[in-house]
């Protein structure tokens, strides 16, 4: 099996050859990728730097040639990916392993914790039966669980920068008017 020839161009272009063959290429600081962050912009090389930026999303990353990775720079999640030619992969970083599954557990927690004790509270002291606030319980339980999920989800995906997360998010600022 051979090797296609790496080739550079603009990644506008629909990154088909004539043929049918996608075309592999490095990164470089002379090209235009798409953004691993929203998925919808491109990424560019910022004059006079060394770093690329999206023009969509406006996530500045640090790149490392050698490697062939990109780091997103102004997030409080250092992700990293790497460039395989055709396009984006999750790298492994070099992120405490103990605090990601911290995160988890006091999500997990958020989530269960307060629906749990309306719970064991409207079960150990229930409300009478046939009484007009006899549902309440039950709707406060999942109001609180649908609530704290919520709450909980959004911070995972703000932390994770989730793709479709960060489009929706800048196409609402658009429209608002307020990018």
């Amino acid at each position: 099996m051979t090797e296609q020839p790496i080739v550079r161009r603009n990644a506008v272009n629909s990154g088909k050859h004539p043929l049918g063959v996608q075309e592999r290429r490095s990164l470089d600081y002379g090209g235009t990728y798409i953004c691993p962050v929203c998925r919808h912009g491109q990424i560019s090389t910022l004059p006079l730097m060394d770093a690329f930026a999206c023009n969509f999303c406006r996530h500045i990353f640090t790149a490392d040639l050698r490697n062939q990775t990109v780091r997103v720079e102004d997030s409080s999640q250092p992700v990293t990916w790497r460039w395989n030619g055709r396009g984006w992969q999750g790298a492994a970083t070099h992120v405490d392993v103990d605090l990601r599954i911290i995160i988890w557990l006091i999500g997990t927690a958020l989530v269960t914790l307060p629906p749990g004790l309306i719970w064991l509270s409207s079960h150990t002291f229930p409300p009478m039966r046939g009484s007009a606030w006899y549902w309440f319980p039950t709707v406060w339980v999942c109001l609180a669980f649908l609530s704290h999920f919520l709450f909980v989800a959004w911070l995972f995906v703000e932390h994770y920068q989730v793709p479709f997360y960060i489009t929706c998010k800048i196409r609402l600022q658009d429209w608002l008017g307020r990018r």
